[in-house]
């Protein structure tokens, strides 16, 4: 058996692997593993990752194959890979595509495989039964076609994720181009890897693209990528968005950057219902509910919905699922059923906190491109970016309130808003008086006190379309050099003079969240300077605790926490101690 000390993986048999931070190979087997694998916890010295069906399906979506893994694994492992992984490896990354999904010459949905063994197997199934439409045929199961993203998410619930091959309905005919130069002046194009995303996922027009997930960093310009592909498919479009702000700026970057006639370009938001050939939509209006409609059972239908048949209205030939890691659940239902359009979702990263990263997979597509966070920061196109956390102490009053608290969410609301924070926000805005600094927090009373202390302008859900715009205008042109926002600016929201962000309170463990907020400092600065992120944290709480957990995908990313003490920053002394991510409690 083969030891080599100076590797830094150790693959166990439970598809587990452990790999050493403080090894001079770890950057390369850091970036190999986020390829097919998943981060687990990141404590200081090793980080674990899970090798899973999902993730390694992903890599074969994407080209990966089943020798490249293990190669990759085999030149990073200290020990030989256990041969259950070896196998699982090459079983799972064969299963994708063992389905294929095709339509024969009479229109007829047929489910096509090498294995007519496995075609069996399906027919007696008692979850396919209602999806089927008739008996074998050869090596072809014909299927119904009205069921044709039900059946996908069927398969990948059995293990054999289909690859959908039977093509996309064209849509109605839109004639656009990109400008050379925007209506601001500046000259344009797609950056190399913009280029290639959209080359990516349209594959040429063929029924190998059209559908799938492009993931790129918080300030890489998902946004352009959208749009040189409406360019790249010249038909009738609809594009969903995280809110109408981010709307506005999708109308805006479509008019600016091509040269369509902006009364082609409509919004479809709670302020106004437009549609034209190029609709921008938020999730919130779609799936807008009438008071009544609500179900005992808590069944989503979408009849419930009255603005979900805007997916169905138009001969749409391309539909756009910005931030498609927040996808809500009625929109995952009529996605279902439309299957024959094709589909683009654009994230920073795959992780859903509700866990229904397969329902991505399986309606909107597989991940189609990526690029990793540090190679975009390495050439330049988002912002080097440092990342702190300051541990603050409990307060002795609210130490016993924390104590005593019956409700785990009351415990963590006193952890998170405690009013040591305060202080620290306000040594740092004395820090960074030159800069653009946002402060973000998930509490409106403790996002209020901060405003309030620092005389600065405050954004939450209840502040007006038309405030938050002019907010954030002030802030882009340094009018406002602090601005305290709520979870309203977590998503879509374009500040490119942003270069400071302080996290006083989060939405408990998320790590979607965290890659957001560190995005909102992430556009390059003409000055070259750094960013820097900042997200205080109550020690020995659980505030910690979700810290730790938020924190998991911007280390897998490579980005690691300075870890400092209130007492230093306060000081001024600024002696931070370079760890990783702190150590990964278990959360009750």
């Amino acid at each position: 058996m083969g030891y080599f000390a100076d590797r830094p993986c150790i693959v166990q048999g439970d598809y587990s692997v452990l790999l050493e931070v403080d090894n001079p190979q770890y950057e390369a087997a850091r970036d190999l593993l986020a390829s097919f694998a998943e981060l687990e916890k990141s404590p200081e010295y090793i980080h674990t990752y899970r090798i899973t069906p999902l993730s390694l399906w992903n890599a074969a979506a994407s080209g990966t194959t089943a020798t490249g893994v293990v190669g990759g694994l085999e030149r990073f492992a200290k020990h030989d890979l256990p041969p259950n992984v070896v196998v699982e490896i090459s079983e799972q990354m064969s299963r994708y595509g063992r389905l294929k999904l095709r339509r024969t010459a009479s229109q007829q949905l047929v489910l096509e495989s090498s294995d007519p063994t496995l075609l069996i197997e399906l027919t007696h199934n008692n979850r396919m039964r209602e999806l089927l439409a008739g008996p074998i045929d050869g090596s072809t199961l014909p299927v119904r076609g009205d069921l044709r993203g039900h059946l996908k998410q069927t398969l990948v619930q059995l293990g054999y994720p289909v690859e959908d091959l039977a093509g996309f309905t064209d849509g109605a005919p839109l004639e656009l181009a990109l400008r050379a130069e925007t209506l601001r002046g500046s000259s344009f194009a797609l950056r190399p890897y913009q280029r290639d995303a959209v080359d990516g996922f349209w594959a040429g027009g063929g029924p190998t693209g059209g559908s799938g997930v492009v993931v790129l960093a918080c300030g890489a310009g998902k946004t352009v990528v959208g749009i040189g592909t409406i360019v790249r498919a010249r038909m009738q479009t609809l594009v969903l968005c995280y809110g109408t702000v981010a709307a506005h700026q999708w109308i805006e970057e479509i008019v600016d950057k091509t040269d369509i006639h902006p009364d082609l370009v409509g919004e479809y938001t709670g302020n106004q219902k437009e549609v034209r050939p190029i609709t921008v939509a938020t999730y919130q209006v779609l799936t807008y509910r009438p008071r009544g409609k609500e179900r005992a059972s808590g069944e989503l239908r979408a009849g419930d919905f009255p603005h979900l048949s805007l997916l169905t209205s138009r001969d749409w030939g391309l539909i756009i699922y910005d931030e498609v890691h927040l996808l809500p659940a009625p929109v995952f239902r009529i996605t279902a059923e439309i299957q024959a359009r094709r589909r683009l979702g654009l994230t920073a990263t795959l992780v859903r906190e509700d866990g229904r990263e397969s329902d991505v997979f399986s309606l909107i597509g597989p991940k189609r491109y990526e690029v990793p966070w540090k190679t975009l920061e390495q050439q330049g196109w988002i912002a080097t970016a440092e990342c702190h956390e300051v541990r603050v102490n409990l307060p002795p009053d609210e130490r016993m309130a924390y104590a005593v608290a019956d409700e785990a969410n009351e415990r963590h609301r006193i952890a998170a808003a405690s009013s040591a924070k305060l202080p620290v926000v306000r040594r740092l805005v004395e820090q960074f008086q030159q800069s653009h600094v946002l402060i973000i927090g998930q509490y409106l009373e403790q996002l209020d006190e901060v405003a309030s202390a620092l005389g600065a302008p405050i954004i939450t859900g209840k502040t007006s379309i038309h405030e938050r715009e002019r907010l954030y205008a002030e802030f882009r042109d340094g009018a406002v050099p602090v601005l305290v926002v709520s979870k309203v600016a977590n998503f879509a929201i374009d500040l490119p003079s942003a270069n400071v962000a302080i996290q006083i309170s989060g939405t408990f463990g998320s790590r979607q969240e965290e890659a957001q907020r560190l995005g909102r400092v992430l556009r390059p600065k003409p000055d070259g300077s750094q960013a820097q992120f900042f997200s205080i944290v109550t020690r020995d709480t659980t505030d910690q605790s979700f810290a730790a957990k938020r924190q998991l995908f911007l280390t897998e990313q490579g980005y690691r926490y300075t870890i400092m003490d209130a007492a230093e920053v306060l000081a001024g002394t600024g002696s931070a101690r370079a760890e990783s991510t702190p150590r990964l409690w278990r959360v009750k």
